[in-house]
């Protein structure tokens, strides 16, 4: 005999929350809007910066009602404990809906951190790498010899007048 299909089977029911145990954590931390993608989430959790009920996390672990779900984004310590599984996407209004939020307060940015991400020096189009041109001349300038087309120091009037040295 066929088994017969009724609407409430497979995919329906666990989008109604009939049925889902556990849904992993990337996949969670993703539709909680957590972070923008699943592969961000993954890679959080690889770092380490993902634990769940005090321990560290592999973005694989199934996640449970009740869990204790501590990450690290950037400054700020967030602190969720998992009030409802979901493993698609849901509307933005009804992600905060997935946890209840223990976390501080985001702390405000630090302006000298900002100051100290930029790089130490910049450096003006095209005055990076000499030209071949550019260097013989620092070498012979370096070696004491004078460029060719400037006077030398002998040719110099230093006391202005026109006689000469």
């Amino acid at each position: 005999m066929i088994p017969s299909l009724s609407p409430e089977s497979g995919e329906r029911a666990r989008e109604r929350g009939n049925g889902i145990n556990s849904v992993r954590l990337d996949k969670w931390l993703q539709v909680a809007r957590m972070f923008k993608t699943r592969t961000r989430a993954t890679h959080a959790c690889d770092l380490g910066r993902v634990r769940v009920n005090g321990q560290s996390a592999k973005p694989h672990r199934q996640l449970a009602l009740g869990d204790r779900v501590e990450l690290t984004q950037g400054d700020w310590e967030r602190v969720l404990v998992v009030r409802e599984l979901k493993d698609r996407p849901v509307a933005k209004a009804e992600a905060p809906k997935l946890y209840e939020d223990l976390s501080p307060p985001k702390p405000a940015p630090d302006p000298l951190a900002r100051i100290m991400r930029r790089p130490l020096a910049t450096r003006e189009a095209g005055a990076g790498r000499p030209t071949k041109k550019e260097r013989r001349e620092m070498e012979r300038f370096l070696d004491g010899e004078t460029p060719e087309g400037t006077p030398e120091e002998d040719d110099l009037d230093w006391d202005g007048d026109d006689d000469g040295p």
